[in-house]
């Protein structure tokens, strides 16, 4: 792990109500709190400064950036957890990966584990892993990169980063799965540009996106 240095910008709130709390997390900081007091400082925290009864639904890799979801009641945490659970969200990532990739459109089904030597990275193990399923798209590729978009059907840890590695194509600035001049990049280029889920009062279909800032 490298030094902790979060950035330090402010809070962007995408929506709030009195039930959810969506918020654009920035790349380098932890959703949660890690062990031990260098860690403290994460989005959970930031994010109770402002709003003292938000509650934890999901969380997103340190590295990523994009949408992320709390809840502002029990009650809303209960039904939003429950949607994540039974994966009635829906998420779409944005990423830019190594090389060009020969098709539009693609899908990878790769049982994931986690790589208890090398934690916290994750393998693909066809015998004991679980199952992972991720849909990708092409927006545009050329200059040895490819801009796709993510559409994860699982939401298993490291899942988007893994999949794409297996495929040939890591994730540009991913410190634990690229190598070479892959790896070069001021951060990881992942995303989380959409959520969509039902709102907890009432059941209504939201869709909030955060702009991309790679």
């Amino acid at each position: 792990m490298t030094d902790y240095n979060p950035p330090q910008d402010p809070l962007v709130v995408l929506h709030d109500d009195h039930e959810v709390l969506l918020v654009d997390k920035p790349s380098g900081l932890l959703s949660v709190p890690g062990k031990g007091e260098h860690l403290a400082d994460c989005l959970m925290s930031r994010v109770q400064a402002v709003f003292p009864q938000a509650l934890l639904v999901h969380r997103l890799d340190r590295d990523t950036s994009g949408v992320m979801i709390f809840a502002l009641t029990a009650h809303a945490q209960r039904h939003l957890g429950l949607q994540f659970e039974k994966r009635q969200t829906k998420k779409t990532y944005v990423a830019r990966v190594s090389g060009e990739l020969g098709e539009k459109t693609g899908t990878v089904d790769l049982p994931l584990i986690v790589d208890w030597p090398n934690r916290p990275k994750q393998m693909v193990d066809h015998e004991n892993g679980k199952q992972a399923v991720t849909d990708w798209r092409v927006v545009r590729s050329g200059a040895g990169e490819t801009r796709v978009r993510l559409m994860p059907k699982t939401g298993r840890s490291h899942q988007l980063r893994v999949h794409m590695l297996a495929i040939g194509h890591p994730i540009l600035g991913d410190p634990f799965y690229a190598t070479g001049a892959a790896r070069d990049y001021p951060r990881l280029m992942l995303h989380s540009e959409t959520l969509q889920f039902r709102h907890p009062d009432g059941g209504q279909g939201m869709r909030i996106t955060a702009k991309c800032p790679f």
